[in-house]
């Protein structure tokens, strides 16, 4: 990383995991259904960095995200209440996923986060095949990189 300043983050509304070493933001209103994703995200494999509430930085071309101190290793579980998991201090984001109504068959997109520009997609969190998707768009991404 950089031999200067760090930039001060911004605080976004969102929850991140690391499907290996790509960070994927879900955005949504509150009750959307983020936390519930990134629970079965990471029980498929993917790593906790922050629910519900992330820090982004753009530093050298790329958009960190890192947990607040005071919620770092926390998820919000509907019905049961506040649990701590494993995290990761840090990820590097490669998607956005607005969670939502999805099209059939989407054209590319993207958004930009503190000036970075980053692939976007619109998935319905709840249907059992989400977090699948959220995996192949993730592979998807790697392969054409």
């Amino acid at each position: 990383m950089t031999d200067g300043p760090l930039p001060v983050p911004a605080l976004i509304h969102a929850t991140c995991v690391a499907i290996g070493d790509t960070g994927v933001l879900l955005r949504g209103a509150s009750g959307s259904g983020k936390s519930d994703l990134a629970l079965r995200l990471i029980d498929r494999g993917a790593e906790l960095v922050s629910d519900d509430y992330c820090h982004v930085s753009a530093i050298e071309g790329r958009l960190y995200v890192t947990p607040p101190d005071r919620i770092a290793g926390r998820i919000e579980v509907r019905g049961v209440g506040i649990l701590a998991l494993p995290y990761r201090p840090f990820a590097i984001a490669g998607l956005v996923v607005d969670l939502g109504e999805e099209p059939r068959l989407p054209d590319p997109a993207e958004t930009v986060i503190a000036g970075m520009t980053v692939p976007l997609v619109s998935i319905t969190p709840f249907p059992a095949s989400a977090p699948i998707k959220i995996e192949r768009l993730v592979a998807c991404l790697k392969d054409n990189a």
